[in-house]
């Protein structure tokens, strides 16, 4: 008898932590859906420019800053580059970099995600 209580209070503790973990769940990914619309708000398209030149000068060679930016072939031909130069191309993006972080934000917009200027 005292068993079977024992697995009544284990059973039903067991089911309050799955209710209380599944509505703690709900409320984190609202929190988290939450927080991306107010970043995408606070950044938008223009502030790339920060992310993508760290990007280029650490992992330049990955093509990753191109990708970001909507230039899936190119970024394909850096990392091919990069793969068949043993890293020597990894020169590129690292003036890219340079070059992304120096412009202003609107001549980065303006030429980089409006204009699509792919190279340099």
């Amino acid at each position: 008898m005292a068993d079977n209580n024992i697995k009544n209070d284990i059973d039903n503790a067991l089911g309050d932590a799955k209710e209380k973990a599944t509505e703690f769940a709900g409320e984190a990914k609202e929190a988290v859906s939450d927080f991306a619309d107010s970043a995408k708000e606070v950044l938008g398209d223009e502030n790339k420019k920060v992310l993508v030149g760290v990007l280029a000068l650490l992992f330049g060679s990955l093509g990753v800053h191109k990708f970001i930016l909507g230039y899936t072939k190119e970024g394909v031909i850096q990392l091919i580059a990069s793969f068949v130069t043993c890293g020597l191309a990894g020169v590129i993006p690292f003036i890219e970099g340079i070059i992304y972080l120096t412009k202003s934000d609107e001549e980065f917009y303006n030429t980089y995600q409006v204009g699509k200027k792919a190279w340099f």
